[in-house]
């Protein structure tokens, strides 16, 4: 009973300094910092070597923690291997990824065998010793972060040769890794152990994989089955947890009995079980979709439990005595990664530009290498915190730099999809409407009375005398060449009215090449919905529109009226703050006319709760209402 007490007093403990790591590393995000190294930071803040508010005893009774999210990285690593998304690059990533598991590998074991001299733990060791850590130091090292080069190349909207190379590589080598690592892991488990290395430790290493393996085999229908079933989705999460957690009680089970019976300890490798049971989800059942939505969704709880927690554990009372060693460590491990990317990517066929550039895409970690280090920190107890200490200190240094260097190369290798700068305002409000009919012509009508200076381009042979009071500009294409002529960049809007098709084009080549700051793009099928939203289009649904603006009319007729122009003498305007002699100030200090209400602020994209003592900032959007001579002595005053 006194034991449940405990543990219960830990978790509650704990979840507490987790939920305060989210918001905590939700800040440091803000500042560039990455999330998992702002979790890692509270998590050693919060540990017994500063605050102690997780003390020694209360971190190791949580160490089933660590084995539920050990198995869930499993799960997730092996979830992003879809083989027929590989297929495209399957020469360059199969050598991208050859280079650094034999290469990389080998280069990061000479040198750690190498220089164990100068590492503490290491130095006093025998050579087999010396080998069996420096093994375990490559395998971890030569794990990757899918995740991380995935939120760089969406953040870039990078495309090409080289994302997608870099991407497969990725998500190959951690899948391999975890295999290496438990081989590398069996072995190291026996020459430093009592027993020693012969025949029969071959034996057993080899039917340990085997049986893992099977296993594995036997999680994959599980989850099959488990994801077929009809029930709550949330349930569905619960299982694929205990699920997972369930491989490592396998592994204490077979241990022990295994060591009862026959006075040998055999070992499961439970991530490998995990691994192998994803694999089979993923590529061989019609259940992928549900899987990675059910592993996306749960992603952000058990990294922030995880990493929390392995800051917690971290030994940083050894880092100021390991920490020379960690840089140089840093140095070996980039070096190696560098020389093993370039020799794979040129045996690969790939041209001397990208060989050079792939080890920086490559140099981030995260999660598999963080999980496989605090694995070897909890089985050697001699040595493991001195191990992980220079490794997480390694793998923290890399997930800070490694991002910067893969944005830079996806830059010069011109595979970025950036939005370009916005142009300066020019004084005159223009908006350019892409193609021509009755609507286009009203918008245009409709605008010019409202002082904007409106102007359609269409393909289409339009005689000028049938709509003298709207400027009409024929053009040849869709090209940027077209944009250009039509001096799309001193537009402030630009409104599309073609097929989804070839608004999607157009919006790309505004997104990538002008810059405008408002895109309004007339929706045919909500499917492609999500992918203007991804460029900061606003989307009018035709299908929807009409339904919402009758529901506004019935709730709230007198706003919808407001808002819509409707009513006689007074509109709506969004106005940015571009006079210095604003920025800074309170709303409440400025002198506004008396029938003009401010409606919202929005700054850097985020909607602010806007009250008498907001102060203004450059660049701030505030929508206004009021009269129309109101709105122009407003305009005046904001445009300075």
């Amino acid at each position: 009973m006194d034991y449940f007490i405990k543990l219960s007093a830990f978790i509650f403990t704990f979840l507490i300094v987790a939920i305060a790591s989210e918001r905590i590393s939700a800040r440091f995000q803000r500042l560039g910092v990455p999330l998992i190294s702002g979790f890692l930071l509270v998590g050693i803040l919060c540990g017994p070597h500063a605050l102690n508010l997780i003390d020694h005893t209360t971190a190791k009774g949580l160490f089933f923690i660590n084995d539920i999210a050990l198995s869930f990285i499993a799960f997730a690593a092996s979830s992003e291997l879809y083989l027929k998304e590989l297929r495209s690059r399957i020469k360059s990533i199969q050598w991208l990824t050859l280079g650094q598991l034999i290469i990389t590998f080998l280069l990061i074991t000479i040198a750690i065998v190498a220089i164990a001299e100068l590492i503490p733990f290491l130095s006093e060791r025998t050579l087999a010793a010396k080998i069996s850590i420096a093994l375990l130091c490559a395998a971890v090292l030569c794990a990757r972060s899918p995740a991380s080069v995935i939120a760089v190349i969406n953040e870039m909207r990078a495309k090409g040769s080289f994302s997608s190379t870099v991407l497969g590589a990725t998500v190959l080598i951690d899948f391999l890794i975890i295999i290496v690592f438990a081989i590398c892991f069996s072995t190291a488990t026996t020459l430093l152990s009592s027993q020693g290395f012969n025949i029969m430790s071959i034996v057993y290493l080899i039917g340990q994989i085997v049986a893992s393996v099977s296993i594995g085999i036997l999680y994959g229908f599980l989850l099959r089955t488990l994801l077929k079933g009809n029930i709550h989705k949330i349930v569905k999460a619960i299982f694929i947890v205990l699920i997972g957690f369930s491989s490592y009680g396998l592994y204490y089970l077979v241990s022990y009995l295994s060591f009862y019976f026959w006075q040998v300890e055999l070992h499961l490798e439970p991530l490998l079980i995990c691994l192998i049971g994803s694999f089979y989800v993923v590529n061989y059942t019609n259940q992928r979709q549900e899987f990675l939505r059910i592993i996306h969704d749960l992603s952000p709880y058990i990294y922030t439990v995880f990493f929390t927690y392995a800051g917690a554990l971290l030994a940083i009372n050894v880092l100021a005595d390991v920490w020379q060693i960690t840089l140089v460590i840093c140095g070996i491990n980039a070096l190696a990664l560098y020389i093993g990317t370039y020799t794979g990517a040129r045996i690969g066929g790939e041209d001397r530009r990208y060989s050079r550039k792939y080890w920086t895409s490559f140099l981030t970690q995260a999660g598999v290498g963080l999980g496989l280090a605090t694995i070897v920190s909890s089985e050697f107890e001699e040595w493991g915190d001195q191990f992980s200490a220079i490794i997480i200190s390694v793998i923290v240094i890399n997930q800070l730099i490694g991002p910067v260097l893969f944005k830079r190369s996806i830059i010069n290798l011109g595979e970025s999809r950036l939005r370009a700068t916005t142009p300066d305002f020019d004084g005159i409000r223009d908006a350019l409407i892409i193609g021509f009919e009755t609507q286009s012509v009203a918008l245009a009508r409709q605008l010019q009375e409202h002082g904007w200076k409106a102007k359609i381009a269409t393909r289409k042979v339009i005689e000028p005398d049938k709509f003298p009071d709207v400027e009409l500009v024929q053009i040849d294409g869709l090209t940027l060449e077209a944009l250009e002529s039509l001096d799309a960049h001193l537009s402030e809007a630009i409104v599309l009215m073609l097929t989804d098709e070839e608004n999607l084009a157009i919006c790309e080549l505004i997104y990538e090449n002008i810059g405008t700051k408002e895109i309004v793009v007339r929706l045919n099928n909500q499917v492609h919905s999500k992918v203007f939203h991804k460029m900061g289009a606003l989307i009018v649904d035709t299908g929807t529109a009409i339904v919402s603006l009758l529901d506004h009319f019935v709730r709230s007729p007198q706003a919808t009226s407001l808002l819509l122009g409707m009513k006689e003498g007074q509109d709506t305007i969004d106005l940015e703050v571009l006079n210095p002699d604003l920025f800074g100030i309170y709303l409440r200090d400025l002198r506004f006319p008396s029938d003009v209400i401010v409606l919202s602020v929005q700054r850097k994209g985020q909607m602010i709760i806007s009250h008498g003592y907001t102060r203004l900032r450059k660049g701030d959007i505030v929508t206004i209402v009021g009269s129309e001579e109101s709105l122009i002595q407003m305009t005046d005053l904001f445009d300075g």
